[in-house]
């Protein structure tokens, strides 16, 4: 399989799934993004403890840190499985879903191995969602906020 056909088993899965079991995209979205904070921000102290605790457990950096950015959204998307209700509520969550799917991509892809890692960024496809990824992300969270704040619930009225 060709690392372009990786990267696109990549994009295409996440959303297929996200989609076909009517999970809230926009959730998940929002999970991931919490996941790569907590990449950016406790990886490193997280590695350490593991290697106090563990000292032989053999997991790298990167595993841990791929760990910290996935477990998250997909915790989220486990709970979240048919939360979906409704045929426009369920159409529209294409837009999120399809965000969701090229943010884990670019968030997951640096943090592989060097030579799998550069591998995947000299393809086509790799080119083509890093030239867009600030619109991407920029999008996919304005569509997440927007698709919550549109699940609100509305106030009953009194008789």
């Amino acid at each position: 399989m060709t690392h372009d056909t990786q990267l696109l088993a990549a994009l295409v899965l996440p959303f297929l799934v996200l989609v076909l079991l009517r999970i809230n995209a926009a959730l998940v979205f929002l999970s991931l993004c919490l996941g790569y904070v907590v990449v950016e921000l406790v990886a490193k102290d997280a590695n350490s403890l593991v290697r106090f605790l563990a000292p032989d457990a053999g997991v790298s950096q990167t595993t841990w840190q791929l760990i910290l950015l996935l477990l998250p959204p997909v915790v989220t998307a486990v709970i979240m499985v048919f939360s979906m209700k409704g045929r426009l509520k369920t159409v529209l969550n294409v837009l999120p879903a399809a965000a969701t799917s090229v943010l884990a991509v670019i968030l997951a892809v640096p943090l592989l191995t060097s030579g799998l890692r550069f591998s995947l960024q000299r393809t086509e496809v790799w080119w083509q969602v890093s030239e867009y990824q600030s619109i991407i992300v920029g999008l996919g969270a304005a569509i997440s906020l927007l698709f919550l704040w549109m699940q609100r619930r509305k106030a009953k009225k009194e008789e």
